[in-house]
């Protein structure tokens, strides 16, 4: 038996916490219905976090490592927590004052306590959301729109949540898989850079008492490392420029574009990149289809979803066909930028009349396709940064062996 805390919402709307020992999570969750209590939030006591209930908050932190701004995880937590409270039947006013007694951290509690009092004041939810677009983005503000239009806003959330939930993983699928391919090559780099800095400057002295002309290899990692050694500070200099050149170009539209465009045609990346791009463009259609906004609308919140620029202005012309009257999945495919597989399917889905189960069919589709892209680009990644590096660390290795072997040479 282990001991949790949790947290629960009485029939009243009132907040109960407390502790009781359990074999597992679900046991706890359990107990609390059979008391007539909601749980919101429930934990290990020792401190490790549990997600026996889909409604459970994000981790919460404190001191120094407390977010300073409401992130995605706080957005997700708090829209299947409102969502729960709403569907048990609690009135918006109560279930946002209950909000701000479970939020994890004190911008959310903030958050939660400008927007319920902008509902007392008059406001809809859509429309006191809206004044939040830093944090709630058109997608999100529009769902609750449409939720709030159909008089089933709990119902709407929860696939808001789900939605929101599913990206998520997308996202964490990526990221997880680029760990590996990124420890590599701060290996290889800090390998490289003691190599220069520390252990080829040792042999400078030698190379120099010698009084022999070094061999062309061995004179550049002298440089290099010599260089790397007095002149750090430059080079720090040099990548912190290039970053911020890099960025701030990037806010210019045409080169955001072209940078996209490159991104796109690169081998196995540019693959995956717009699988992931797919995959998250046809779920959020979707749930903007469900819940009752129009395709033309839709697509226009969905424009500002996709990341690439390039797959975003597609979109344009899509749009501006579907006005005409043409249709969306054939305007789609002849863009050339989506995929034809998602497209046919799309297609399929408009002809048949069942365009929203056909995109979330591609959404599950194109999720799996990120899966096995990402294996395959994972494949091929790791052996050409391990030969890669093994050929660096190699030429320099072997660029200090044609010093020794020349001095050898000179004292034969």
């Amino acid at each position: 038996m282990a001991l949790y805390r949790y947290k629960a919402v009485n029939p009243a709307g009132d907040v109960a916490a407390g502790e009781l020992e359990a074999a597992n999570e679900s046991e706890i969750v359990d107990r609390l219905r059979d008391q007539g209590l909601m749980p919101m939030h429930v934990e290990a006591a020792a401190g490790a976090r549990g997600s026996a209930v889909k409604a459970s908050a994000t981790s919460r932190g404190a001191g120094l490592f407390t977010p300073k701004k409401v992130t995605r995880d706080h957005l997700l937590a708090l829209t299947r927590e409102l969502a729960t409270l709403l569907r048990a039947g609690l009135p918006l006013d109560r279930a946002l004052e209950i909000l701000i007694g479970l939020a994890p951290a004190p911008p959310v509690a903030r958050l939660m306590q400008t927007i319920r009092d902008e509902v007392r004041g008059g406001k809809s939810l859509s429309q006191a959301l809206d004044e939040h677009r830093n944090v709630f983005s058109r997608f999100y503000v529009n769902i609750v729109r449409a939720g709030e239009a159909g008089g089933a806003l709990g119902a709407v959330l929860t696939r808001l949540a789900d939605t929101m939930e599913r990206n998520k993983d997308l996202r964490e699928s990526v990221r997880s898989a680029l760990i590996y391919p990124t420890i590599l090559i701060c290996v290889a780099a800090v390998s490289v850079l003691i190599l220069l800095a520390v252990v080829v400057p040792q042999f400078q002295k030698t190379f120099a008492q010698a009084g022999k002309a070094l061999p062309l290899p061995t004179q550049i990692v002298i440089i290099a490392g010599t260089g790397l050694r007095d002149y750090w500070w430059v080079g720090i200099l040099v990548i912190a420029a290039s970053v911020w050149i890099v960025r701030s170009r990037l806010k210019s539209p045409d080169v955001r574009l072209r940078w996209d465009a490159r991104i796109l045609r690169l081998p196995l990346l540019g693959d995956l990149l717009a699988r992931v791009e797919v995959a998250r463009f046809a779920r959020t259609l979707s749930t903007l289809l469900a819940n009752g906004v129009t395709l033309l609308s839709g697509l226009s919140i969905v424009r500002e979803t996709v990341g690439n620029t390039v797959m975003a202005q597609a979109l344009d012309g899509v749009v501006t066909r579907l006005r005409e009257g043409k249709g969306f999945g054939r305007p789609l495919g002849e863009t050339g930028v989506y995929p034809k597989l998602a497209t046919q399917m799309i297609l399929v889905g408009e002809e048949s009349g069942r365009l929203e189960e056909m995109l979330n069919r591609v959404a599950d589709v194109y999720d799996r396709e990120v899966q096995i892209a990402i294996k395959r680009f994972l494949a091929v990644l790791e052996p050409v940064l391990i030969l890669g590096l093994a050929v660096l660390i190699g030429g320099i290795v072997f660029s200090i062996l044609l010093g020794v072997m020349g001095m050898s040479e000179l004292v034969g």
